[in-house]
């Protein structure tokens, strides 16, 4: 009897299907995932329902997720919540999750698309500091390398990070800005950024210059980081509706994702 190919069978799809798995694991991760978006316990009418299943269906996954801890059921209400070893997987995760290590192949490809410098500012002992850069085709011919500390005042960076952190974190450093400057001054300018929820500027701290810094925030909501694009003011198009506006905030919300923030959560707090 002749093999059978691929050719016997034109709706056979199993090669383009990838590796196999386990369905049933699959399915039931539905549920978990449901109470991951949720972040708080459901009733199980409400918890099959965001999954996709019948509660009958969804009870079995349940009981077997309590078992292993993934699950836990209140004692009054039986609603369903996420138990103590999935958020122990949860902590693990995170620690795992260097901002700057997954910031880094992002800005490769934000420079290759935009045609700017991108770079990755973290928060130092002398303020914020450029901790890795990639490089436009064509350099802003600024002077930008890693361990720069940028200006408070002057950078899209700088005032980014000063629009978040207690004022007595970043205030004695204004002593090390080139001209004198108060915190007063900065008042008006960090209450544009967190209205905006991203710093802008136009030839501030260089003339021809200009730069936009989006936030990188963790699972607390802290900023871990800024992204920053730097480029000629007539590249860099500093419109809050523009196209590089957009890409730089999906980029800095995925990696928020990664590293356990929740924009939602953050909005009713």
């Amino acid at each position: 009897m002749p093999s059978s190919s691929a050719q016997d069978h034109p709706h056979d799809d199993s090669a383009e299907r990838g590796p196999r798995g386990i369905q049933s694991i699959e399915v039931g991760g539905q549920l978990l995932l449901a109470l991951a978006h949720h972040g708080r316990p459901l009733p199980l009418k409400d918890l099959a329902r965001e999954a996709g299943m019948s509660p009958a269906k969804a009870h079995p996954y349940l009981v077997s997720f309590q078992k292993i801890g993934l699950v836990e059921q209140e004692a009054e209400g039986g609603r369903y919540g996420l138990g103590p070893l999935a958020l122990q997987m949860g902590l693990i995760g995170l620690q795992q999750y260097d901002p700057v290590r997954l910031a880094t192949p992002l800005i490769e490809e934000l420079a290759f698309e935009t045609g700017l410098t991108v770079a990755i500012a973290v928060w130092g002992n002398r303020g914020p500091t450029l901790v890795r850069i990639a490089e436009a085709p064509s350099p802003v011919h600024v002077s930008m390398r890693h361990g720069t500390v940028m200006s408070l005042r002057d950078t899209a960076s700088g005032r980014l990070f000063a629009a978040w952190l207690p004022q007595a974190q970043w205030q004695p450093l204004l002593a090390l800005e080139a001209e004198p400057v108060s915190a007063k001054d900065l008042v008006p300018i960090l209450a544009a950024v967190r209205a905006e929820g991203l710093a802008r500027v136009d030839g501030t701290a260089v003339p021809g210059v200009s730069a936009i810094a989006v936030p990188v925030r963790d699972g607390s909501g802290q900023v871990v980081l800024a992204l920053t694009a730097i480029g000629p003011s007539a590249k860099v198009d500093l419109g809050l509706d523009r196209p590089l506006v957009g890409l730089l905030r999906a980029q800095a919300a995925s990696l928020s994702q990664r590293l356990g923030y929740r924009a939602d959560q953050a909005t009713k707090a």
